[in-house]
Formats: structure tokens, sequence, C-alpha cells
């Protein structure tokens, strides 16, 4: 007996999205992501890639040199898009392109974590313990400045 194999067959053609058009220019690949509700990058803050988007609350190991309130610019941004477009840097997006603040929130520390050493049939055992420093940041808003507003300086 033989089965029937049918490939699935779409209800309708109507049903079927139509492809996008890939942008031609940087600048209006830019637009068409400046008029999608929703952003986000992927930025390397402190050496790590995170994928961001506004409002985002991000953990990271101990900034030094801020103090709580102080508002960084995210500069080494590797890809910004939206649901529908995707703009990829080569590394990175240019600063000029796209602005992305990140505000201190706060400074602190996680669990306490327990280090035990043991060296077997000598009586040696010790335990380290110690918390890990953190900064937290708050991801402003992912702003695409247009082209004939840029300051120049």
């Amino acid at each position: 007996m033989a089965s029937v194999f049918r490939p699935l067959q779409p209800l309708c053609r109507s049903a079927i999205r139509a492809i996008h058009t890939v942008p031609d220019t940087t600048a209006s690949a830019l637009d068409l992501i400046r008029s999608q509700p929703s952003r986000y990058v992927v930025a390397s803050v402190v050496g790590t890639r995170y994928l961001l988007a506004p409002r985002d609350l991000l953990t990271i190991p101990r900034l030094r040199d801020v103090k709580v309130g102080d508002v960084i610019a995210l500069d080494e941004i590797h890809e910004l898009g939206s649901r529908e477009y995707t703009l990829r840097g080569n590394p990175v997006i240019p600063p000029s392109k796209v602005k992305v603040e990140a505000t201190v929130v706060e400074h602190t520390k996680g669990k306490m974590e327990f280090i035990f050493k043991k060296k077997r049939r000598k009586g040696y055992q010790k335990t380290k313990k110690h918390k890990q420093t953190y900064t937290r940041l708050r991801i402003g808003e992912i702003e695409i400045p247009l082209q004939n507003q840029t300051t120049s300086s």
C-alpha cells in the first residue's frame, strides 16, 4: 500500500507576506529602522557584548571611575535593529549614526562566594570568602539622528 505525500500548500496566495526590499544606502536603512516602533542595539560594554533595548537594567563588573547618576555614552555599537530590519557595523557603527546613553543606577555587590581549599592527608584546609562588586546601568533611548541634524563642532 503506497502512501500519498503532498507538500503543504498555503491557503491562499494573499496570505504570503511580501518580501521586503533591501535598502541601497546606510541612510535609507537608518530611515527604515527609525520608522519602526521598537529598537535594539548590540553594544560592547567593558569588553563584553550585550543585547540592549531601551529601559533595560544592565549589571556589569564594577566601573571605578563613575558615580551614581553619571551618564555614559555607549560608543561601541555593533548592531542596530528593529523587528524587521537590522544594520550591522563593520566592525562598529559610528557614533554619529546612533546615540545610546546609559545612566549609572547603583554600585552593588553580589552574593557571598566561598572558595574552599584543601590538601588531602596534610591537615591543610582554608576557606576564602568574598563578594563580587557590580555596577548597574539603566539604558536610555536609542536615538538615530537625521543626517541633516548632525551638529559640527
